[in-house]
């Protein structure tokens, strides 16, 4: 299935309110991130409406709702989607919601469980 540009809500749960309204060409999940007016967001939930026209229904808008993600976050792409953590420490997770099995809450700078992926 191909990805059209969808137009796309981007809301707050608590307080309730519409950050912004944009246009994905990609498929928003929960655990990822999302970048608003300079502030990064991690996507709590993610839902669809659809519209009914000529017989079938059709994703009209989705909407997302979102906190503020970390201020200590350290994130890296890999493979097309975003991980937390040190992706060059051989107990990352390479996960977008758990950053490793030793130290979850991180941070990954002085971990004294640090070791080098060979």
């Amino acid at each position: 299935m191909e990805i059209s540009a969808i137009p796309t809500e981007v809301l707050t749960l608590n307080p309730d309110r519409l950050l912004a309204k944009l246009y994905l060409d990609w498929m928003p999940q929960p655990g990822n991130y999302i970048d608003v007016e300079g502030n990064t967001y991690t996507i709590l939930e993610r839902r669809h409406r659809y519209q009914f026209r000529r017989g079938k229904y059709n994703l009209f808008r989705i909407l997302v709702y979102v906190q503020p993600a970390p201020a200590n976050l350290e994130r890296s792409i890999i493979d097309g989607r975003w991980v937390i953590g040190d992706v060059k420490c051989l107990y990352n997770a390479h996960s977008e919601i758990l950053r490793c099995a030793v130290n979850p809450d991180g941070p990954c700078r002085d971990c004294r469980f640090w070791e080098s992926v060979v």
